[in-house]
């Protein structure tokens, strides 16, 4: 069964009753450079193809995180849109953008990360402007990233992970001095702001915050 929807931010393409095998050579087929993204649950495999009102926000997020480890002083790890899967757990999927902040240590200096050798990411941002067909907080949490951040075009959510499923919460674990509700402000802000405007208007803040 195939089943598509399109709007401006995101094409969505579900396929069912697909294998963990044949997940894996689809995997290896299509390589890391292409366009789009994919989410895998026990069978169900969404392939989603971001537009320009998904990826806007999906990059300044980026530029985000990198002014809250400079301004903080730490290291972080990008792994960008890794994929991420466990066959034991039959889910894989594909974030916007994850860091490895507080196990950064840990995988510093490793040319290849896969979550049978390697700890999961510590933050995961997702941009989910049209809804999703599988459930990603559930493949989230099978695959133990402990934070989520989820933005559906409108407003900013954190998501922690508590007892193997994710739990709504006002404050970052990574950064806990910042809010959902502060820094949805600032991912509204992308569609109203010159992007260097908006970067120096962040950074001032982040910088009264500490």
């Amino acid at each position: 069964m195939i089943a598509t929807t399109s709007i401006l931010a995101e094409q969505r393409t579900l396929l069912e009753n697909i294998s963990w095998s044949t997940f894996e050579t689809l995997l290896k087929e299509i390589g890391s450079r292409r366009g789009y993204r994919i989410a895998y649950d026990n069978g169900m495999l969404e392939i989603m193809s971001p537009l320009y009102e998904h990826e806007n926000p999906k990059i300044q997020s980026d530029r985000f995180m990198f002014i809250l480890a400079e301004e903080l002083g730490i290291e972080i790890k990008s792994a960008g849109s890794m994929t991420l899967k466990q066959e034991q757990a039959k889910k894989g999927i594909e974030p916007d953008n994850c860091y490895y902040i507080q196990s950064e240590p840990a995988v510093r200096g490793r040319q290849e990360l896969d979550l049978e050798t390697a700890p999961p990411p510590d933050l995961a941002i997702e941009i989910d402007i049209t809804s999703s067909s599988v459930n990603k907080l559930a493949i989230y949490s099978a695959l133990g990233v402990p934070e989520l951040w989820r933005y559906n075009g409108r407003v900013l959510k954190f998501y922690q992970l508590a007892s193997e499923e994710y739990v709504e919460c006002n404050f970052s674990i990574a950064f806990p001095f910042l809010s959902s509700t502060e820094m949805s402000r600032f991912f509204e802000q992308t569609k109203t702001m010159g992007e260097i405007a908006l970067l120096k208007s962040f950074r001032i803040w982040v910088r009264e915050k500490i």
